[in-house]
């Protein structure tokens, strides 16, 4: 982050920025230290979840951006995006108002051979009929990927597991995102960017479909020769096992961990409460999962995973955000339930599981990132949407007409992580102590400590930051055994300060959510409004996206648990709400003059501005990582 953004994120939360040297960072890897160190932490803005021209379901939609372009894009440079024409000239161009701080290129590892096999006609291959139908019928290559997939087989018959060709197909791809990334990575005292080299890992469930996504995360450029696919490793814990031995216990500087996505479309599979097969979770596959993976991802472009919402009888109505009406990424179209693996519940079952193993495998921080199949990281942003491809609208061949993705479909978020410098290292440090958080897309900065002795108006002193560090733990932290003291929360968020393009919206509130165990072993929750007012008037025309009424700025509260019993065990996250405005889609609405009081004004691909189901109001938030309370043996 450069020195006026740190500046501006100091004075949004009044902490006291530190301004003596911070002790040399051991890195990983050969580079300059950071000039911009703070030993507070600043908050990074990134996006962990982008897929390129080398994903199947990518290219098979007409993206070409290669992971060269995609961070190109990431640091603020505009990319051009399909649909082509024949002189190789997009027909429409995206470009971000602000730079990430860091990106990651995710392509599936499953085909990345093939996918560069069929695309490249000097390569041995290209005229199978495997390719064939690739190039010829995209979709139907597409959906013979899903199949065959969740088959746990070679996605397109092409090369087995051990085949020479398929092999040496890949490197060229994976080599490719291994300089990209290089290429990317600011080493110099500037910080300016940093660059991750991962993949995704695109599991189902074999029975009844269910979606066990994850993407992996390397600390450097030190990483195996090619990616673990679903292919190589058929369940979560032979991935962990895989990068164990390929990397993390290999010699040399090798370290990754694992983030599972979107388990809102998992039909339950991805949290269920077992080990992998539907034998008993045993104690020490709940160690080793929360070991690997240290982070989820709340919210992306197929919706939001943090909580369940019934009309009727759900209490929380924030709740109704970005849920999607399916309940797999498979394809089956079963509505959401509960249990389907919203993020909220997932960690409740991990409570019960640390009482009975001893270990929590749920211990999850938070992220949010797009999950973008055009190679635009950090491409969240309400007011310019364009789709992000993948399972969403087409567009290879032509722009589509009125709204340019699924009604059901979002911009997706992004990854904040709170580290002392933007370096690899550091990063990777915050993702694995879960010092991390998700938006829905705005810049909202928001911090979230817990201890036992805050003081009531810590929000007014200029230390604040400093003394919630050296009284307590951050987002992400755990506590200990207390003597029947409840513990004090320290909360902040300041709004996004947006850009002249885009300005930030105000906040309307900020709030704690609680999950505990009683003493009978049940699972309970609490949601509480700590700052601001949920009461406030603000609204937003729906005919302009106008925002009307007045919010905060900034918001601040120290709050302590009044119900706090130090027998039960707890956890604890902040959400921060902004107010109301408008949704992508009601903004393409209303710039195509749509009333649908006059049916004469619906254009083609219109119809979803008066669907039902169109929601053309949202309210932005950011979600903190939870803080745990572990009751004293």
């Amino acid at each position: 982050m450069k020195r006026g953004r740190l500046l501006l994120a100091c004075l949004a939360l009044s902490t006291l920025c530190a301004t003596a040297p911070v002790a040399a960072r051991d890195y990983s890897e050969q580079r300059q230290p950071c000039r911009d160190a703070d030993p507070l932490r600043q908050p990074f803005f990134g996006d962990l979840h982008v897929h390129t021209r080398y994903s199947l379901d990518a290219s098979t939609q007409g993206t070409r951006t290669t992971p060269d372009q995609a961070y190109q894009f990431a640091r603020g440079e505009k990319l051009g995006i399909q649909p082509w024409l024949e002189n190789g000239k997009s027909l429409r161009s995206l470009q971000l108002d602000r730079p990430l701080d860091f990106a990651m290129v995710s392509d599936h590892a499953e085909l990345i051979g093939e996918v560069h096999m069929c695309n490249t006609p000097e390569v041995q291959g290209y005229d199978s009929w495997q390719c064939l139908l690739y190039r010829h019928w995209p979709r139907g290559a597409f959906y013979l990927f899903n199949f065959m997939s969740s088959m746990r087989a070679t996605h397109m018959g092409q090369c087995g597991e051990d085949d020479a060709l398929c092999l040496q197909a890949a490197r060229v791809p994976w080599g490719e995102m291994l300089q990209a990334a290089e290429q990317h990575y600011d080493r110099s005292a500037d910080c300016d960017f940093t660059s991750f080299v991962g993949y995704e890992w695109t599991g189902l469930r074999a029975e009844g479909g269910g979606n066990l996504h994850r993407n992996v995360v390397f600390r450097n450029a030190e990483v195996p020769e090619l990616p673990v696919s679903f292919i190589d490793a058929p369940a979560p814990e032979r991935l962990w096992s895989a990068l164990d031995q390929r990397c993390i216990d290999a010699q040399g500087a090798c370290d990754a961990l694992v983030i599972p996505h979107n388990s809102n479309m998992s039909a339950g599979a991805m949290f269920d409460g077992l080990g992998d097969g539907g034998a008993a979770m045993s104690a020490d596959y709940a160690s080793r999962r929360s070991r690997m993976e240290p982070v989820v991802e709340i919210m992306q472009h197929k919706g939001a995973s943090e909580c369940y919402y019934e009309a009727g009888v759900s209490v929380d109505e924030l709740c109704a955000f970005e849920q999607l009406p399916i309940d797999n990424i498979a394809g089956y179209g079963n509505p959401p339930r509960p249990d389907t693996g919203f993020v909220r519940e997932v960690l409740g079952r991990g409570l019960a599981l640390q009482a009975e193993l001893g270990a929590d495998p749920y211990r999850f921080g938070f992220i949010a990132s797009t999950d973008t199949h055009l190679g635009t990281p950090g491409a969240a942003q309400e007011g310019d949407f364009l789709g992000h491809g993948g399972a969403g609208e087409p567009s290879r061949d032509a722009v589509p007409p009125g709204l340019p993705d699924k009604l059901e479909y979002n911009p997706g978020g992004l990854a904040v992580v709170w580290a002392e410098e933007n370096s690899r290292d550091a990063l990777f440090d915050a993702l694995r102590r879960r010092e991390t958080y998700g938006t829905s897309g705005p810049r909202i900065t928001s911090r979230f400590f817990a201890g036992w002795d805050y003081p009531e108006d810590l929000c007014f002193r200029p230390d604040r930051i400093e003394r919630a560090y050296a009284g307590g733990v951050p987002m992400g932290g755990e506590l200990n055994g207390a003597d029947g003291d409840a513990p004090r929360f320290l909360v902040l968020a300041s709004q996004d300060p947006g850009s002249q393009a885009w300005p930030g919206m105000p906040l309307q509130r900020l709030q704690v959510i609680k999950g505990r165990l009683d003493d009978q072993g049940r699972y309970r929750e609490q949601v509480i409004d700590v700052a601001g007012d949920p009461h406030n008037g603000a609204t937003v025309d729906t005919r302009s996206c106008q925002p009307r009424g007045e919010g905060f700025a900034q918001l601040c509260a120290v709050w302590s648990d009044k119900d706090f019993d130090p027998q039960e065990r707890a956890w604890y996250y902040a959400r921060v709400v902004e107010n109301p405005s408008c949704r992508w889609s009601q903004r393409i609405c209303i710039a195509n003059g749509v009333d649908c009081s006059r049916p004469e004004t619906i254009g083609d691909g219109l119809e979803g501005c008066c669907a039902a189901e169109h929601r053309p109001v949202l309210q932005e938030r950011a979600w903190t990582s939870p803080i745990w309370y572990n009751p004293a043996p």
